[in-house]
Parts: structure tokens; sequence; C-alpha cells
């Protein structure tokens, strides 16, 4: 199985907060593809690198006008 990333190393490739990472891989459609129950018993998502890589770099740049999109 591939290296899975957490919110927190996803959180840290985008550049922003965990709380945020989790929302913008909502909006990008970035779904977990693993869980892992740590010794707490709290679920920690796992996401896979690739898929969060390539959405990040399909957001529209700074001042693209997505309204106008067909």
């Amino acid at each position: 199985m591939p290296d899975l990333w957490t919110i927190a190393e996803v959180a840290a490739h985008l550049g922003v907060k965990p709380g945020s990472a989790r929302g913008t891989l909502s909006r990008w459609g970035v779904r977990a593809v693993d869980h892992r129950i740590d010794d707490h018993g709290r679920a920690h998502s796992l996401y896979d690198p690739d898929e969060v890589r390539a959405a990040h770099a399909d957001r529209p740049g700074r001042g693209t006008r997505t309204d106008l999109r067909k």
C-alpha cells in the first residue's frame, strides 16, 4: 500500500491549517481512502498524496473568472 497522508501532512503541503485543509479537500471532491484508529481510539482520515497534489495543481489561479465557465 502506498504512503497515505494524514490531514496534518495535507495541510502542510497546502500551507494551511488542518481545519482549512478538511474544507478545501471537501470542496475539491477529494475523499479519504482509508482511516486509522490511534492509541486513544480516535479515527484519522488518510488521503492519497497523488490525488491531493492533482487537485491542488488543477485549482483555478488567482483572479480567474470561474463564473464565466460554460
